[in-house]
This record gives structure tokens, sequence and C-alpha cells, in this order.
């Protein structure tokens, strides 16, 4: 492995499992001194162990556990050089069914966890020339069935991406977003159970063929596979690269459907 990150200090929020988690790794193995962020204290200290991380356990939503990781990372470390906000999740239901607490909940943990902790990150990214890299989604593009909030506070997520990197460019700070199609997480796999509940399907295999049947490399992504475009993106190979989106969705945006029955 490269030491693209030697010298570097990351911070990367939900960090306990699935994207994050192998974006830690994969950063600490190309040499960055890194923290992990997330409400789960034990899953974060699994990830952290192997690697010699540092662990913050809080909410990236909230200003105060924001604060305390950026501190965190400069305390122990010295500073921070890149962050990725990766927590996410909650949103899905039509906006009919979506009552004002579960708006409240897919805004807070989808757009609030990125704006606040990178807003709290930002003095710091300015002073090191800093990289950001925001894990958006597929459903940042295009829209998922009852999704409503997912896919809302998901598109929101570009817009901060393309702002953040016009307004802080000239201060050295990068910001890219990747947007990941189907990838083997927990929070994917608890879809695909549901799936075969729905569908009859004999296995989670079975589930992710299904969803993954139309993608033209016909498989979900692995964790580390969307981790190496998010180390790609904040390392110096991507020097030039900054408000950018990268699909790392094994070409399922490129799919025309109106042509499906055709292939």
């Amino acid at each position: 492995m490269s030491g693209r990150f030697t010298g570097k200090v990351a911070l990367v929020s939900g960090g306990s499992t699935g994207i994050g988690a192998a974006t830690a790794r994969r950063l600490a193995q190309e040499g960055a001194q890194v923290v992990v962020m997330g409400r789960r204290q034990a899953q974060l200290a699994a990830v952290a162990g192997p690697i010699g991380a540092a662990v913050c356990t809080g909410d990236a939503a909230d200003p105060t556990g924001a604060a305390a990781a950026v501190a965190l990372a400069c305390d122990r470390f010295g500073g921070l050089d890149v962050v990725v906000a990766n927590a996410g999740g909650h949103g899905f239901a039509t906006l009919a069914e979506t009552s004002d607490a579960d708006w409240e909940a897919a805004r807070r943990s989808n757009l609030d966890t990125a704006v606040i902790l990178l807003r709290a990150a930002l003095p710091e990214l300015q002073r090191r020339q800093g990289a950001i890299a925001v894990t958006a989604s597929i459903a940042s593009l295009a829209a998922p069935a009852g999704a409503f909030g997912y896919t809302v506070a998901k598109h929101a997520q570009i817009g901060l991406v393309r702002s953040i990197a016009r307004d802080f460019g000239r201060q050295g700070v990068r910001c890219n977003a990747v947007c990941p199609g189907w990838v083997t997480t927990e929070m994917a796999d608890a879809e695909m159970d549901e799936l075969c509940a729905r569908q009859g399907l004999a296995s989670r295999e079975a589930a992710y063929a299904l969803v993954t049947r139309d993608v033209p490399l016909g498989r979900p992504a692995h964790p580390d596979e969307v981790a190496a475009a998010i180390a790609f993106l904040c390392s110096a190979d991507a020097a030039m690269i900054t408000g950018a989106v990268l699909t790392v969705d094994g070409g399922s945006t490129i799919v025309d459907v109106p042509t499906l029955a055709f292939g």
C-alpha cells in the first residue's frame, strides 16, 4: 500500500461499520493518523484498535460533538488534513408517509452530519490546505422509490460539496463527493433481508443479484472499493479535482431505463 497519507491526519465520521470503517482502514494503511467518529463505542473501538486510530464517540450533527472530534485530531495528532463525512441513513418513506419527526431525522442524519462536522473542521482544513470527501449516493442523482427524506438530503449533499469547493478553493481546500450504488454494508444487508421477505427469495445473495440485475458490472460494491475511491479523491493524486461527483456504482447510473426491455 502506498504512503500517500504519510504525515496526514484524517477524521472519518460514521466510522464504525461499512464504508466508514473501510475508509478508516484504507487511510491508515496509506500512512494517515486517523480519528474515527460515531455513536457506537464498541464498534468504533473494534475498528480503531488494529489501525491505531483515536476514537471520538459522538454525533457529527451536534456542534459539540463535531468540535470535540476536530479537537481530538488536533490534540492527539497535531492537526487535520482530511475529513470524510460519511455518516448517514434514515428517510425511507414517501412524502405522504413522512412525519415532521421523520423528516427531521432524515435531514439530521444525512445532511446535518456533514454540514456541522465540516463547518467545525474548515478552519483547520484551511490552515493545512486539506481535502474533504462526502459519502453521498446515487440517490443524490436520481430518486429511488419510497425514499423521500433520504433522496432529498442526499441531493442536498451535492450542493454542499459544490458550495464548499467554490467558496474555499482559493484557501487550498478541496471538496468532492462519492456516490455509491449498492454496497454490501450492514444497512444494505438489512434491506436485502427485507427484499427476501417481500419476494420470497432464498438468500441475501439472491437479493443482491436481483437489485443488481441491470447494473453493467452485475454486482454490488464492496466497502473497500468505495474506500479506494475516497482515498484517491483525498490524496495528492487528485490535487486538481474539486467539486466533483464520482459514482462508484458498477455503471448503474448510465443505464437507459426505457431500453431495458431490449437488453
